[in-house]
């Protein structure tokens, strides 16, 4: 019998970015799939958008396994929360295999997580415009580091059979087996623009024609026996499953006696959080309306591109990342729901606002109007911010209180103007010092993205704002 702590697991590595990490990653949970197997996707790093194509695949909630913003500690559990009930894990890597966090060594690489999985790594090999050198870099990659086992690798471009057969007679030379050899197919290209793949909710047709083609090039070229018994020599995990009731269990840390004051919720029932969600709201991980439910709350999602007015009796809201710049026109056309959130944020009622939330939230974005509940307008810009964050909440609010430490990670082509509030949201300890976003009533706005598995208490305390605002 497999048990969740043994499920068997692959890793998706590659030299660098663009070597086809996600074609191999997604083709391979798509193929699993269709065999009737039951796949559980994950995605190493911060990024929202693979994991809707992993998604896709499996018909399961693509999950990220982030060594930075939840600590290295947090990966096990939260890689066998993922997995429960599933026969293969397949984990897509980051960058290339041993690139982490800025400045910190492994952390966060795909090395470093495939280590604490315990997990083979298959290494994706872009082996277009080489030959004999793919041998010479292969080499490199497998004796780097002596704990990364890299259990075979995956030749992607290749460009004929004669080349092919140049590569397999470089690699004998390795010792690494040749598990699967893709020529190039311009079907499985998913189409990119500013923070690149463009969102499966905003191509659902084409993205489920994308991930077939992904499908069938894996099946028709990769060796799916040797890879699931690759997958099946993965060492059994020590940790237990992250459970997000246990997490968000312990008695709250920073509640003070006003914060506990009766409301218009206390003694009655779940108080309701409506979640943004939609084409233009598609950055959020699953843990946080896991938490929000497992705190008390009734989890609501909505689309601000179609809904018109807030879930009745709404308490809270929360509102991720996304593309609002891509959906500006129709978000400001959307009167109602603006005047809603504006009215809602008012109140003094909790709202939590990530990145696109943010922009949402302000004055204008581009010129058009947005809800207005933020003093600040925001524009697109051709400077790109992206990268982790060591953050300090400055002050109390929804969120957290004065002193609160988290990571995160910003990843915007977008500028607000002020950059923050009288009260700001966060300090920012690296990569230089300053403070960002707003804190003003029960509204927290930031660009920072944030992994709430790392700090529970963020969830808890949130619902209990709404319970007694």
């Amino acid at each position: 019998m497999v048990t969740s702590s043994s499920v068997p697991r692959l890793v998706v590595a590659a030299p660098s970015s663009r070597s086809g990490k996600t074609t191999v990653a997604t083709g391979l949970m798509a193929a699993f799939a269709a065999r009737g197997v039951a796949v559980s996707p994950h995605k190493v790093g911060p990024d929202y958008i693979d994991p809707g194509y992993h998604a896709l695949a499996t018909g399961r909630v693509g999950r990220n396994l982030d060594a930075y913003l939840c600590g290295p500690e947090l990966v096990g559990p939260l890689f066998l929360h993922g997995a429960r009930g599933c026969d293969i894990a397949v984990v897509e890597g980051v960058m290339g295999m041993y690139d982490g966090a800025a400045g910190e060594g492994e952390l966060a690489s795909t090395a470093h997580v495939a280590k604490l999985l315990r997990a083979p790594v298959v290494l994706v090999v872009d082996a277009s415009s080489q030959s004999r050198s793919v041998a010479a870099l292969v080499h490199g990659f497998v004796s780097f580091d002596p704990e990364v086992r890299v259990g075979g690798v995956i030749l992607n471009k290749v460009a004929s059979d004669r080349h092919e057969e140049l590569l397999r007679e470089a690699l004998e030379q390795v010792g690494v087996p040749v598990l699967g050899v893709l020529r190039r197919a311009p079907q499985v290209d998913t189409p990119s623009r500013h923070l690149g793949l463009v969102p499966v909710a905003e191509r659902r047709a084409a993205a489920v024609e994308a991930v077939a083609a992904m499908a069938a090039q894996v099946s028709a070229g990769c060796d799916l026996d040797a890879l699931a018994g690759l997958a099946r020599s993965a060492g059994a995990l020590s940790c237990a499953a992250w459970d997000a009731a246990e997490a968000v269990s312990s008695p709250p840390h920073h509640l003070t006696r006003s914060d506990k004051r009766p409301g218009r919720h206390a003694g009655g029932g779940a108080p309701r959080v409506a979640v943004a969600g939609g084409p233009a709201f598609t950055f959020s991980y699953a843990e946080h309306a896991e938490l929000l439910a497992a705190a008390g709350a009734d989890v609501v999602p909505f689309d601000p591109l179609r809904d018109e007015e807030l879930p009745e009796a709404t308490s809270g809201l929360v509102i991720g990342g996304g593309f609002p710049e891509v959906y500006a026109a129709e978000l400001s056309a959307n009167e109602g729901l603006r005047k809603a959130v504006a009215v809602l944020a008012e109140s003094g009622a909790p709202v939590a606002a990530e990145c696109a939330g943010l922009l949402y939230l302000c004055r204008e974005l581009d010129g058009l109007p947005m809800c207005g509940v933020l003093d600040a307008g925001a524009r697109m810009t051709e400077r790109l911010t992206l990268g982790y964050r060591d953050a300090v909440a400055v002050g109390d609010s929804v969120l957290a209180a004065a002193g609160t430490r988290m990571r995160g990670h910003e990843f915007h082509r977008t500028a607000v103007e002020p950059g923050s509030g009288a009260d700001p949201a966060w300090g920012f300890r690296t990569p230089h010092r300053r403070v960002e976003g707003f804190v003003q009533r029960g509204v927290h706005a930031s660009y920072l993205h944030t992994h709430w598995a790392a700090e529970p208490g963020v969830a808890r305390r949130f619902v209990e704002r709404c319970r007694t605002s």
